[in-house]
């Protein structure tokens, strides 16, 4: 039994004739989408490094944008049948060396062709159970986050009702603790005032004491006064009779000496 033959492979086909590139490079990077799904390969393609890796990507969405438009295909439902390349032609060029002689240099050319078919009805079915089942899991991860996060959502919500609490509870001692300042404040004051009104009867009672003792001391020195002159009035006469009574005497003393 015979082998498929190339040009004879089912699908639909992109070919890219006379890159300047060696086909063994090219081969490197088709193995690793031969056999894959449509977007698995480009993402392979995607993340590869390889220079010839951009170009097949080029091929790959030709081949599959030819399978839409041309055979009507469903691009989600595509896998890369068939990925090849076959060396072209080779361009010969020389490169002088020493003692006159001269190498070859060949450049290298492939043709790459991808062809890209319609995967089983077994294949489709598996891929859909795959798809939904990682869905249900996609779903149920979503649904344990949301619910991680309304549980956080909630608790935070109950942090701040106590927080708020707190500092209600706090400004409610803040503002008790102010009224009771207040009112110790305000029997001090009441205290000292009573002090000073007392103090200042004192004073008005010392200062009238003071006003009524006043006259009385000045009553007393002219009492006094009026009692001295009463009594040099009384003793003057005695005084004037003493001086005439010295004087008769000296005189008549003087009479006797003159005798």
């Amino acid at each position: 039994m015979t082998a498929t033959k190339t040009n004879e492979r089912p699908g639909t086909r992109a070919v890219l004739r006379h890159f300047h590139m060696s086909a063994s490079k090219a081969r490197l990077v088709l193995g690793l989408i031969r056999g894959k799904s449509v977007d698995t390969a480009a993402e392979i393609l995607n993340g590869t490094e390889r220079e010839a890796a951009r170009v097949i990507a080029k091929v790959l969405a030709s081949a599959v944008s030819n399978a839409v438009h041309n055979d009507g295909q469903i691009a989600d439902d595509l896998y890369v049948a068939a990925a090849y390349a076959d060396e072209g032609a080779t361009m010969k060029r020389w490169r002088p060396r020493a003692r006159g002689r001269a190498t070859r240099i060949r450049k290298r050319t492939c043709h790459i062709t991808v062809i890209v078919a319609r995967m089983d009805d077994d294949q489709l079915e598996r891929r859909s159970v795959a798809r939904q089942s990682a869905s249900s899991q996609r779903s149920s991860r979503v649904a344990a986050s949301q619910r991680r996060a309304d549980q956080q959502q909630r608790g935070r919500r109950r942090d701040a009702a106590r927080e708020a609490e707190i500092e209600a509870v706090e400004a409610e001692a803040g503002a008790n603790e102010d009224e009771v300042e207040n009112e110790v404040l305000d029997v001090h004051v009441d205290e000292v005032d009573v002090v000073e009104t007392r103090e200042e009867e004192a004073a008005a009672l010392e200062d009238d004491s003071a006003e009524e003792a006043a006259p009385v001391a000045k009553k007393a020195p002219a009492k006094k006064k009026a009692a001295a002159k009463k009594a040099s009035a009384k003793t003057a006469p005695a005084e004037e009779t003493m001086k005439e009574a010295t004087a008769s005497s000296d005189a008549d003393e003087s009479e006797e000496e003159g005798k």
